[in-house]
């Protein structure tokens, strides 16, 4: 019995030392439940299990390591909750973003704006050297004036009748015929011309007598051309306006009578194009005598006997 007794001692003492720690070393919780349901969702849901107790009939234990799976559990679902300030921070990231586009756009605007100036500069600068020089071309131009000279007059025929005019009023009729001719020179080196003409014309004090347009035509750098144009009239009511005709009717190679010729010349320079032209005007005013006795005779005109205007 002895014996027996220390085997059972010496295994309880074997026992005892092999005994987990009190349960004072261990944590405790302790939970009041108003229902069994949530005793079991506590139990297997938290790791903890009851221990039955007539002091405490809802004591629970509860292992270190469920309680440490569960705080990190919890502090990782904490994590994964949304923090009060999240959506101001997430509202900061986005204004950012914005922040950052509105910036690459200003950029991107900015560079277009840029390369407008720089387009619009370029073509203010170039349209500033083409108008000088056009400008040059034009001054340039202003010095080669076109030279017109009036070398002669050939007057074919002249004849005084009665007649009527066109309201039948019973007059004197003047037909005459004569040719022009002068001499157009064309000095410029970098240009050729256009030339019109207004229409030749013979007066007799304000009377016109006879009338003539030239053919226009285009006149070559460096050179020149002798130009002929006829001037003349048919059935010229005189209404008496020429007395000396009125008395020598009968006598028409004693009349001797005074004219002047008048033409106005237009030329035109196409220096560049249409974009840059320049024009000249020449005023031709020519006083002379028609003999009647000559008739069908050249008559030369000195180079100073005619007025030449621009």
């Amino acid at each position: 019995m002895h014996a027996k007794t220390d085997s059972e001692g010496t295994s309880i003492e074997a026992a005892s030392s092999w005994a987990p720690p009190r349960t004072a070393a261990r944590p405790l919780y302790y939970v009041q439940s108003p229902s069994n349901h949530d005793v079991e969702k506590m139990s297997f849901g938290s790791g903890c299990s009851p221990m039955a107790s007539p002091a405490h009939p809802h004591f629970y234990h509860c292992s270190p390591i469920h309680h440490s799976r569960e705080s990190s559990t919890s502090r990782f679902s904490d994590s994964l909750k949304p923090h009060p300030l999240f959506p101001y921070k997430s509202l900061r990231l986005r204004l950012h973003a914005g922040d950052l586009s509105d910036d690459g756009d200003s950029d991107s605007d900015g560079d277009g704006s840029r390369n407008l100036r720089l387009y619009l500069c370029l073509f203010v600068s170039f349209l500033v050297l083409f108008t000088l020089f056009s400008l040059i071309l034009w001054g340039a131009s202003k010095s080669y004036p076109p030279k017109v000279i009036v070398k002669g007059i050939v007057f074919e025929n002249m004849n005084v009748q009665a007649g009527n005019d066109r309201t039948g009023v019973t007059t004197d009729m003047l037909t005459m015929n004569s040719t022009v001719r002068f001499l157009f020179r064309n000095p410029s080196t970098f240009f050729a011309v256009h030339v019109t003409s207004s229409p030749f014309l013979f007066h007799y004090s304000q009377l016109t007598l006879a009338s003539g347009q030239m053919k226009k035509f285009t006149q070559p750098r460096k050179s020149q051309r002798s130009v002929v144009t006829v001037v003349q009239g048919h059935q010229v009511p005189l209404y008496g306006g020429i007395s000396v005709l009125s008395s020598q009717h009968d006598h028409l190679d004693r009349v001797s009578l005074p004219l002047n010729l008048t033409m106005v010349l237009r030329s035109r320079a196409y220096i560049l194009g249409r974009l840059v032209k320049s024009k000249f005007y020449t005023k031709i005013r020519c006083p002379l005598t028609l003999h009647a006795n000559r008739l069908g005779k050249p008559m030369r005109l000195h180079p100073h006997s005619c007025l030449y205007s621009r």
